[in-house]
């Protein structure tokens, strides 16, 4: 970095200048942590044991905490968990419940990230007729964004007495989750300009003056594999255009993991997929007030603080249960 020139190539340097900062942050901790061991090591060689009995168990916590840190960046330790997550939220099954329960998890999933520090850009949103929304995608820049919020991809369930129903009856409303990686160029997979359709529409929505007069938005379309990508949010079609490839290049590299990953499965006994139809994880207003997790067990009585963004134990519980390698049972009769 202190070559001549560096900052030449502003892209690149930049990419440089995060990796310095994220090699800084992980010697920080461990430098931490031998100084918290050796302080610890100078109170036990104390020759008035007892006088320094509570500062001992004081010092022990906090290198308990280093630990649990230190314990969770190896859990973090996927192939793409350092980068930045993409993470598209659609509603399902339930109508205008659905919709306004997609939105619901929109907001749950965006303030987990807003506390992590981590910016968000919204990148497409489809608003309900009466409430809620459709569909919408997000970014999430951030280290470990990915690997935090991969746990959230899958069908979410609600239980509730519906706001929407005259007659206050319960319903279950559904939403699913999708969780990608964003790619870098390098890393991406190539996409044969031949397979890609590209079409231009009105944006729709929120956006600023010119954004829904002209045909700015832009839907990609993936030949070989139907996969469909909508951007309309940026100012400009080329800002659309250039957004809308990057997530489809992310969905393919990932698509190519996940079919590695299913050839090494096949190898070591029957793989279940949480995909939709499968809830992960249920959330309960009523009759009772309760946020279980299907995969992992974990659970959680505070369903408000859940649903403001308070998402961590479920994601740390999530990388455990994940990093021991077993199946992933979601169905009701394989937990039976």
């Amino acid at each position: 970095m202190a070559e001549a020139g560096f900052w030449n190539d502003r892209a690149q340097a930049e990419k440089q200048s995060r990796k310095l900062s994220v090699l800084k942050d992980d010697i920080a901790i461990w430098e931490r942590l031998d100084r918290e061991t050796g302080e610890l090591s100078h109170m036990l060689e104390d020759e008035d044991a007892e006088s320094v009995k509570n500062d001992v168990a004081q010092q022990i916590a906090v290198l308990e905490d280093l630990m649990r840190e230190l314990e969770f960046r190896i859990l973090l330790g996927g192939k793409h968990d350092e980068r930045n997550a993409i993470v598209a939220v659609h509603a399902g099954t339930g109508g205008t419940d659905a919709q306004d329960w997609a939105e619901m998890l929109l907001r749950m999933l965006i303030r987990f990230s807003e506390k992590k520090g981590w910016p968000v850009k919204l990148i497409d949103e489809s608003r309900g007729q009466e409430a809620g929304i459709k569909s919408a995608t997000f970014e999430v820049s951030g280290r470990f964004a990915y690997g935090y919020l991969k746990s959230e991809a899958g069908v979410h369930r609600l239980v509730r007495i519906s706001p929407f129903d005259a007659e206050k009856m319960r319903h279950t409303s559904f939403a699913l989750v999708e969780v990608i990686p964003e790619m870098d160029e390098a890393a991406a997979v190539q996409i044969d300009p031949k397979d890609i359709r590209i079409d231009t529409f009105l944006a729709g929505g929120h956006g600023g003056q010119g954004v829904q007069t002209t045909y700015s938005a832009v839907r990609v379309v993936h030949l070989p594999t139907k996969i469909i990508v909508s951007v309309q949010n940026e100012r400009s079609q080329q800002q659309n255009r250039e957004m809308a490839m990057k997530i489809l290049t992310s969905k393919l590299q990932l698509l190519e993991d996940e079919k590695l990953l299913k050839e090494k499965q096949q190898l070591r006994g029957e793989y279940a997929e949480a995909a939709w139809g499968n809830q992960i994880r249920s959330y309960v207003l009523q009759p009772y007030r309760m946020v279980k997790d299907h995969r992992t067990k974990e659970e959680a009585g505070d369903v408000d603080a859940v649903l403001n963004g308070g998402l961590q134990k479920f994601m740390e519980a999530y990388l455990r249960w994940d990093k021991e390698g077993r199946p992933r049972r979601t169905s009701g009769k394989e937990e039976e």
